[in-house]
């Protein structure tokens, strides 16, 4: 790939997250300049890595799909393929109805396509069961331009499905209400298989045959890295620096102004000049920087609502919680009551975890999801009393633990309601009419770290095709 040149054109990538890192590597290996400017102290966004008890863990996202190639090659691009590491164990529980059930085979987020394993599993009544039966005998179902998974799903198989199962499972990516998803942005291969199969049943069971003769299904789902997923964006931010490019921390852009032939940056007592810019922001911060040049994208993007949460991370005595814990955690449907939605075992699940302390034992737990935050509010002892109290009536957990970690992400999930997809080709449409502007984050095209991944990698390509020699005037005005 070639290095970028003092005589390049100077692209100013807004956002240190996953996506602006992301965006700002692949413009170097086009031959940009690039200038990364970050408003908070550190890189990484919602990965952030740290220890507790002197254990790594991470504080964010701890793993990401592997079976979207973007997200593990960046990792293996910047030097991190020998510290790639699927979970030690996938066998994750759901505590549903008064207990802890295995979590059913043969579904797609939580949407059964054989009903076998989701009888034995005592994850739905008998009677929630029967009804997700009834789905074979009744008529098509149009699922139109969008609809939301909750609805179209419980339509079809009763809302119980929807409570135990999709939540849950959903709930643990947008952190959202199933009620309100769009099924086309956040379920695709099931918004299309669903227009063109007969009954739910039949789509789930046609994706799922689908994917068993692909043959990039091979291998984990997941992945992560040895040290946490966290530690990805300090070396993805190594090896842009290494290009040539340069990255500003605590460096908030106050002003964005296109001049009609270059974009001017204002940041504190600054201002600095951009042939293009990478709107890596989350939308709140963007549309705030676009309400000049582009105000019909900043009110799409005014308009995009986040979920807020928080991760209770414990440290444990191995001895203390010997026996308890199996597998790689449990969900927790929220129409049971309790407090956390999730715990995760991550000395289970991770070796690295395990290994750096054998004597030690970490997990955590979430608490909040949109519409669901006010224990938010609380102080973090309250937050941590909470997990050990249902972590408790879960497994028998009656240990304290060595320490505790309260992570709070506030407006840390955007939300995909029904007609997302139409918001965001719209905002896409409005930034596109002014030349050297795009806009890439996880409130885009999906919020996984892969997806991030690539919608950084989209903006910069289509900045360096309209970059390039003789490409002048392109995508713009």
């Amino acid at each position: 790939m070639s290095q970028a040149h003092p005589s390049s054109r100077h692209v100013v990538v807004i956002g240190g997250g996953i996506s602006g890192l992301a965006a700002a590597h692949r413009l170097l290996e086009g031959g940009a300049r690039v200038t990364l400017l970050e408003g908070s102290a550190r890189l990484g966004g919602k990965l952030h890595s740290g220890e507790i008890a002197g254990v790594p863990v991470d504080l964010g996202a701890e793993s990401m799909l592997a079976r979207r190639p973007e997200a593990v090659e960046l990792a293996r691009a910047v030097g991190l393929g020998d510290r790639l590491q699927p979970p030690a164990t996938a066998t994750a529980r759901i505590w549903s109805r008064g207990g802890l059930r295995p979590m059913p085979t043969g579904h797609m987020m939580g949407v059964p396509g054989d009903l076998s394993p989701l009888a034995a599993s005592g994850v739905l009544s008998e009677e929630g069961v029967a009804r997700v039966a009834r789905d074979a005998e009744l008529p098509r179902t149009e699922v139109g331009d969008d609809v939301a998974i909750g609805e179209y799903v419980a339509g079809r198989m009763g809302r119980e499905v929807v409570d135990r199962l999709v939540e849950p499972l959903l709930g643990g990516v947008y952190a959202g209400d199933p009620y309100r998803i769009s099924m086309r942005a956040a379920v695709p291969q099931l918004f299309e298989a669903a227009r063109t199969h007969g009954t739910l049943t039949e789509a789930v069971r046609a994706l799922q045959a689908r994917a068993a003769a692909a043959p990039q299904q091979a291998g984990p789902v997941f992945m992560g890295i040895e040290g946490g997923i966290g530690t990805l964006p300090g070396a993805v931010a190594d090896a842009v620096r290494a290009k040539g490019g340069e990255i500003y921390l605590n460096t908030y852009v106050h002003d964005l102004r296109w001049l009609g032939d270059e974009w001017e940056i204002h940041a504190f007592d600054w201002t600095m000049e951009a042939d293009a810019v990478v709107l890596a922001a989350p939308a709140p911060e963007a549309a705030r920087l676009l309400r000049t040049a582009a105000p019909a994208a900043a009110t799409g993007l005014a308009g995009v609502e986040y979920a807020s949460m928080a991760l209770v991370t414990m440290a444990f005595r191995r001895s203390d919680v010997e026996g308890l814990l199996h597998g790689s955690g449990f969900l927790v449907p929220p129409v049971d009551g309790r407090k956390i939605k999730a715990s995760t075992f991550s000395s289970n699940k991770w070796g690295w975890n395990a290994e750096a302390d054998p004597g030690l034992f970490v997990l955590r737990t979430s608490i909040g999801r949109f519409g669901d935050e006010e224990d938010l509010g609380r102080e973090d002892a309250e937050l941590v009393a909470m997990s050990l109290k249902d972590l408790g009536d879960a497994v028998g957990l009656a240990a304290a633990p060595v320490e505790s970690v309260v992570t709070r992400w506030h407006g840390g999930l955007p939300q995909y309601p029904v007609g997302h997809l139409s918001r965001v080709a719209g905002i896409r449409e409005d930034v596109a009419r002014l030349s050297g502007l795009r806009v890439c984050g996880a409130a885009y095209d999906g919020v996984g770290i892969p997806a991030c991944i690539s919608s950084g990698r989209r903006a910069a390509d289509e900045l360096l095709a309209t970059l390039a020699p003789g490409a002048e005037g392109q995508g713009g005005e």
